[in-house]
């Protein structure tokens, strides 16, 4: 998404190096391209740890391209964020979120296509535009986003356990929009909260809030 802040510490490489670790012989073993999701609630690192990934990948000679859920809201960001405070059952993954257009950008990827177009939000401009990505040379795909655990075509789930408490020390340096300390953010933040508290079960790695990786079996 244009206008993002990315704000990666020691503490998301390091994450992310130990998960490189032990992934990267199943992604050099694999013949079509690798998909890892990282998912998290809002503010958890989910963007900061898809790019420590991406660039311990890239130590490995091993390209990626990450695909971030922000740009495949079905509105805007603050056009969202209006649609949430007049409609109380607009929020989650199957009403807000095309995760269809994500799941079939991977199925192209995975098929071996050498470029897929996908929508690009521009949060200033609040408007959706298309972008083309190029897939030559790319191994890895890095989906990253609140919903990402349940996309279908992937060979590795990470799981950042942080809530909107753990969080909001991360959302304070963002501040994206304004929204940290929004009462209505928090309301949503709860309820994205009961959301996916259970997709913790989907994930082969999970990041604790104090940001140790634990690999689940």
């Amino acid at each position: 998404m244009k206008g993002d802040v990315l704000i990666i510490e020691e503490h998301h490489f390091k994450a992310a190096k130990k998960i490189v670790e032990k992934i990267i012989n199943k992604i050099k073993i694999k013949n079509n391209r690798f998909v890892v999701v990282v998912a998290g609630e809002s503010g958890s690192g989910k963007s900061e740890t898809a790019k420590a990934l991406a660039i311990e990948l890239e130590k490995s000679k091993i390209k990626t391209v990450i695909l971030g859920q922000d740009d495949y809201f079905h509105l805007p960001p603050k056009s969202n964020d209006a649609k949430r405070r007049e409609d109380p059952e607009w929020l989650g993954p199957h009403v807000e979120v095309n995760l269809d257009a994500l799941e079939n950008n991977l199925k192209d990827a995975i098929n071996g296509k050498n470029e897929i177009i996908k929508p690009l939000v521009d949060y200033e401009k609040n408007i959706i535009e298309k972008e083309t990505i190029s897939l030559l040379g790319i191994k890895v795909i890095i989906a990253e986003g609140t919903y990402t655990s349940l996309l279908k075509n992937v060979d590795i789930r990470i799981f950042i356990a942080r809530n909107r408490l753990d969080t909001l020390e991360h959302r304070l340096k963002r501040n994206r929009g304004g929204e940290a300390k929004d009462p209505f953010i928090e309301q949503v933040l709860k309820i994205e909260h009961k959301i996916i508290a259970g997709h913790i079960q989907l994930a082969d790695f999970v990041i604790t809030k104090n940001y140790e990786v634990i690999i689940r079996d």
